[in-house]
């Protein structure tokens, strides 16, 4: 079948269109990059038109607030009104693990709008929810890092590998449309301060992590449980030590 990836030149995206490609589906990586636009909808409905699946795994450029917001909600809106136009049967989005607990956060706000949406639309739809890509360690410890020391809050992390989510996302895409969430999560739960201890010192990485209860994540308190999935959550099968050691040797 015919399968759209939004944002199919990205990290998970272009790995998706890869994945489904070797299952023999005709996919269209989707991105302002090949000339579809979900903001200003310039080449949408070409994409999409004949489109069985839209798999919307596309991201803000900007984490700011209002920016994120402005970019859900319009390009959303802009997607779903094409992919209704052409009669597409599934519509598949990304999104985070924790969204609904952390309202504060301006970026997970943008994101909860996103998926109402999807929910409201009269299209059969799936969402996944993932923890935090692997890809990403480095840029969190960075945000957290104060005077030269990292600084965690005690709560649980599950980060997971983008391969792995990209592998769930084109199982939920060719499979029946959910109309609900599933949540996705790496092998192994830490706390927050042991897992960048460990991490920045593989990497050879001096910064001192501290275990500070009044540290934020990403600018807002954060819970034991709010960034791990729940009982039911499709577990990837790589470990962070043998992900980190092969971007090593890949370098």
């Amino acid at each position: 079948m015919k399968i759209v990836v939004i944002g199919g030149t990205g990290r998970v995206g272009s790995k998706i269109v890869r994945n489904l490609g070797e299952l023999g589906h005709e996919v269209v990586a989707a991105s302002p990059s090949t000339g579809v636009d979900t903001l200003t909808g310039e080449g949408l409905a070409e994409a999409v038109a004949g489109a069985s699946v839209v798999i919307d795994v596309s991201n803000s450029p900007s984490f700011e607030d209002a920016a994120a917001l402005k970019f859900f909600e319009t390009s959303t809106r802009n997607l779903l009104a094409a992919e209704q136009t052409a009669g597409v049967g599934h519509h598949v989005a990304t999104s985070v693990v924790g969204t609904s607990r952390l309202p504060e956060n301006g970026y997970f706000r943008a994101k909860i709008a996103q998926e109402k949406l999807v929910e409201e639309s009269p299209i059969p739809f799936s969402i996944v929810h993932a923890t935090q890509y692997f890809e990403f360690v480095r840029s969190i410890a960075d945000d957290a890092t104060v005077s030269g020391t990292v600084r965690m809050p005690p709560v649980l992390f599950q980060p997971v590998a983008s391969d792995d989510v990209a592998s769930v996302v084109g199982t939920v895409a060719t499979g029946s449309p959910l109309n609900g969430r599933i949540e996705v999560g790496g092998p192994e739960r830490v706390q927050l301060d042991e897992f960048f201890r460990d991490a920045l010192a593989a990497w050879g990485d001096p910064r001192e992590v501290v275990m500070d209860p009044h540290a934020h994540y990403f600018g807002c308190e954060v819970g034991e449980r709010d960034l791990v999935p729940d009982k039911g959550a499709v577990i990837g099968e790589t470990k962070f030590h043998d992900w980190q050691s092969r971007t090593e040797n890949a370098r």
